[in-house]
């Protein structure tokens, strides 16, 4: 049964292994010559005018739980659809309550003025 698992342990390791080289080989072939204008800290091609720690909009928020909603319905309805047959009445009862989790938090994204862009 384990054997099974092989090529992916395989295909890891060969991952790390290479992710691995590239950042050494990027320390070491990298030029190393700091200056002030290379260390001053920019934001968006702009000098920094606030303080990094000062808080976000909240807009931001409800964009990313937005993104998430839309994001998890897609990445389980496709395999939820393809196994629909084999799962029978208790898979398709999970997914309506999972749909209706997303359909609360997709109601809190339109009260809560997400939806409506300016």
């Amino acid at each position: 049964m384990l054997e099974n698992y092989l090529p992916v342990l395989i295909f890891i390791c060969v991952g790390l292994l290479v992710g691995t080289v590239m950042i050494a080989l990027g320390f070491v072939l990298a030029p190393h010559k700091p200056d002030s204008e290379k260390l001053s800290p920019y934001e968006c091609g702009f000098e920094a005018f606030e303080d990094a720690r000062m808080k976000f909009d909240v807009r931001y928020y409800l964009v990313a739980i937005l993104f998430i909603i839309f994001d998890l319905e897609i990445a389980f309805l496709f395999p939820w659809a393809i196994v629909l047959k084999d799962i029978g009445l208790f898979g398709f009862l999970a997914m309506l309550v999972f749909l209706g989790i997303l359909v609360v938090g997709f109601v809190y994204e339109w009260k809560k003025g997400a939806l409506e862009w300016e």
